[in-house]
Parts: C-alpha cells; structure tokens; sequence
C-alpha cells in the first residue's frame, strides 16, 4: 500500500487533465517511502474522502513528491461530509504539507473555479433499531417506558457547497425522515424536512471561521458529547496544535431524553461556549476540551442535583473532557475519551474506549471493517452522543461490522449490551443501516 501514488493517483484526484503543467517545474522533494503520510491518505481513501482509483491499491515504484501530496490534501479539504476521525488525518496532513498548500492555493483555486459553483451530494438511509430496556421509567420523551421498542426509520440527506470566493463557501445540510412503522415524520408530523445545517466558512493559512448553524466540534471526544448542530460562530487556529473556539445557542430537543423532557417545558435552547485543544503529531491525536451550557431546562431534571428545592438547582452544564487516538496503520485504530459534568450531581462522567480494525469504503465495493468497544455513558453528559446504538445512562459493551456491497452503498449491523446506570438493569440495542450515496 505504501508503494506510490504516483501519476495516476494525482491526476485522477486532484487536477485531471492539468495536472502535467503542474507537474513541469517541480520545486518540492520526495516523500519518504515511510512516511506516515502514506497511511494517512490510504485511510482517506478507503473512507471515500479521496476517490478517483479503482482497488485502492498503489501501483509502480516511485515516492510522489510533497507537491503532488498537497494538491491531494487539499482535495481532501475541501470536503464537509467527513467523519470526526477523517478529519483529524485531515488537519494532520494540511499541517505537515501547510509551506505547499500555501504555495499552491491560487493554483487550486483557480482550477477550483472552472468546476461548477455549486455542488451537490446527498444520501438515502434505513435505519431499524430494536431495544430492550428492562423495567426503565419513561421519560417523556421519545420513550414509551415499554421494555421493548422497535422502530425503523427513512431519512434523505442532501448536502450543497457553494463557493464564494478563493477562502469562503457556503455550506448548507437538507435532512428529511419519516417513520415506517407510522407512515410520517413522526410525532404525528406528516413532513418534516429540516435546514439542519446553513453556515459560511472561510479557510486561510492556518485558520478557519464559520458563521451559521454548524456541527459541533468533536474530534477531541471522539463523538461521546456532541453529534449535532448549533447556532453561532466557530473559528480554529494553530498549525500542529490547534485550537477551537464556539458559541452560540443549541436546541436541546437533540439532547438525551431526560434533558430534552426537561427542556420541553422551561428553556427549549441553552446559551453554548466551548474551546478544545488538539494536537496531532504524526499517528497520534491529543486534545481536551471545556464546553459551558446555560438553561433552566437543566433545573427539571431530577437525576441533575441531589437538592429538593427546584429553585436552587444548577442551571447549567460544565464539560470538561479529554481524549486521544492513535493509528497503529491504515488497519487498526484506537480511541479513547472522557467527559465530566462539574456542575452535575449525579450521572455525571462519561467515558469511552474502541478498537477499530479497517472500515467499509463506500467507493470501493467489498470493502469492510469492524469495532469493539466500551462505553459509560452518564445521562448529564452524554447529551448527544454520535453511537447509533446509544441510550442514555448505560453501560456496555459495543459492537460493530460494516460492509460496502456495491459501489456507493454502506450496509452496518452493531450491537450494544449493557447495562443502566441508575438499576443496574439489562439494556441492550440491535442497530441495523443501510445507505445509497449520490
């Protein structure tokens, strides 16, 4: 695999037909054999953030150069739809590479603006869930209190990026569902197509802004707080360390039940800062992160305080959290994080550890891959997390395959069994999906 890129990889993915005038007056050295890159940009590839080759596979004998690498960087960059793990390999290689794509940043832009203005991808995905909680309370919230819930569920996806100028584009999100079983949207809504994300981002020499509703940023916790949008401004600076700062407003209706409930009758959206710090050298990833949220809706929920007295309960929540990933090669990957709640009484840490091997390449039909992991999930701080398999205030192991049957496909089973946190009673998910890219 660490064998070469070479020509063909480089003109299928970054400049087609132009690539040979970029190619004549080549300032920039060879990339070690063994460089970490290599791997990096496999990986990418099996995700389906960089495509263009058949297999995957690397062919011929000859190191691409670090140009050749930027222009596939930045490729790689001007994707939205990626993974919280993808887009750390991402930020890792733009700052191994940052001299080249600062030299090549008029180039790519200029090719940049003879494609269309626009561009459109979307998604159509199933997904079934079947869980098993064993004598849990209902909440009151998307939660019956029955033992056993079934439910399947259509979602279409459809993404736009509109380009602005050389540094800003507009990127916006459509999502539409509807529930099976019911025949709508659920809740009784007959449609209930959403503008789950509109934001504008600009994209400098080591710093970024975004203006709108944008996705929280996750990659230090690996998806065990957030996996949803927010109301406001971000902006990330740094080259090998960087740092992120957010605020804005969230809509708690995304929040875990208990909260969601809670927020229902008193404050349906919470004032939101945070700031995260990530380092990545080389296969290694490192970050922490505080996140502040302000609502009365935290007041409703009686598992937040040990205090009777509504009144005097916290009205926020205080995040702090830790994390770390590193890749072993393009096959394996471990990750792991912890958040806790400083402000909560009870149910108030979090924690997560998953051994990843491989992963379904939605671009190269056969693919595969597989997961283990454990997670503790306290319901005061695992407001939203990314597992599909999630349900708030357990414990458990999870478990994971996926596979790509044909080209643009993804078909996954995962497993969760646990326990809950507040009886120690059996709580278990079977979560199946499958998707259509366009």
């Amino acid at each position: 695999m660490k064998k070469t890129l070479a020509t063909t990889l480089t003109t299928a993915l970054v400049i087609g037909a132009a690539s040979t005038t970029f190619a004549a007056a080549n300032p920039f050295s060879d990339v070690p054999a063994d460089h970490w890159a290599y791997d990096a940009v496999t990986q990418l590839a099996q995700d389906g953030v960089i495509e263009g080759y058949g297999d995957t596979t690397f062919r011929g004998n000859q190191s691409i150069t670090r140009y050749e690498m930027a222009q596939m960087v930045a490729k790689a960059m001007a994707r939205t739809d990626v993974s919280a793990s993808d887009k750390a390999l991402i930020d890792k290689l733009a700052a191994e590479f940052s001299d080249e794509l600062s030299n090549l940043g008029v180039r790519v832009a200029n090719l940049e603006r003879n494609a269309d203005k626009v561009k459109w991808t979307g998604e159509a995905r199933y997904r079934y869930w079947s869980r098993r909680v064993e004598d849990r309370e209902a909440s009151g919230h998307n939660d019956t209190g029955k033992d056993k819930q079934n439910k399947d569920t259509l979602l279409f996806r459809l993404y736009a990026t509109g380009e602005i100028n050389d540094n800003w584009r507009v990127v916006g999100r459509l999502d539409a569902t509807t529930n099976m079983t019911t025949d709508n949207g659920g809740s009784g809504k007959t449609d209930n197509a959403k503008l789950t994300r509109i934001f504008a981002q600009g994209d400098y020499t080591n710093f970024q802004v975004r203006l709108g509703k944008q996705p929280f940023f996750s990659t230090e916790t690996n998806g065990l707080l957030f996996d949803d949008n927010f109301s406001g401004a971000g902006i990330t600076f740094g080259k090998q360390l960087k740092a992120t700062i957010e605020a804005g407003r969230w809509n708690l209706e995304k929040a875990d039940e208990v909260v969601a409930a809670a927020a229902g009758k008193k404050d349906t959206a919470a004032n939101y800062q945070g700031i995260m710090l990530n380092y990545a050298p080389n296969k290694l990833t490192l970050g922490a992160g505080y996140r502040h949220l302000g609502s009365d809706a935290f007041k409703g929920v009686d598992s937040y305080s040990n205090s009777k007295d509504v009144a005097n309960r916290e009205d926020s929540a205080q995040i702090w959290s830790l994390g770390a990933a590193y890749r072993f090669d393009r096959n394996w990957n471990l990750e792991g994080a912890y958040a806790e709640n400083t402000k909560a009484d009870n149910f108030k840490t979090a924690h997560n550890i998953q051994l990843s091997y491989k992963g379904a390449n939605r671009a190269n039909a056969g693919s595969w891959g597989m997961y283990a992991a454990y997670r503790y999930l306290g319901e005061n701080v695992a407001l939203n997390s990314t597992y599909d398999t999630f349900l708030n205030n357990t414990k458990g192991w999870d478990f994971g395959v996926d596979y790509t049957p044909l080209k643009n496909t993804y078909a996954a089973v995962w497993y969760f069994d646990g326990k809950q946190l507040a009886n120690d009673k059996s709580a278990k998910v079977l979560y199946g999906r499958l998707s259509y890219y366009f």
